[in-house]
């Protein structure tokens, strides 16, 4: 799976990108037909704990997904942009085989 990551008004470090590779990759467990992904990862600019952001674009044949999701922490927003994904793809692998 070919993965982008771009992180947004900041550099990430090794340990994150290979954090968010390591993660996706697992994806393909539930569908291997995934093409690819994009990750956004962004600061937004508020004042609260939770201001840091991680979208996610998963390519498959036929629709993308996507889901957004803000935490305190990188990691944790993208854990939860991942379990709605698992949640998408698997709706999407089932609409597949009633087709």
């Amino acid at each position: 799976m070919n993965v982008k990551i771009q992180s947004i008004k900041f550099d990430a470090d090794k340990k994150l990108i290979d954090f968010v590779n390591n993660k996706l990759s697992k994806l393909q467990r539930f569908y291997d037909a995934i093409i690819g992904a994009e990750v956004f990862l962004k600061f937004e600019n508020s004042q609260e704990e939770e201001n840091k952001t991680v979208e996610v674009k998963l390519l498959i044949p036929g629709n993308d997904l996507f889901v957004a999701r803000t935490a305190k922490k990188f990691e944790e927003a993208l854990d939860e942009c991942l379990e709605v994904l698992k949640r998408q793809v698997k709706k999407h692998k089932e609409k597949q085989r009633s087709i």
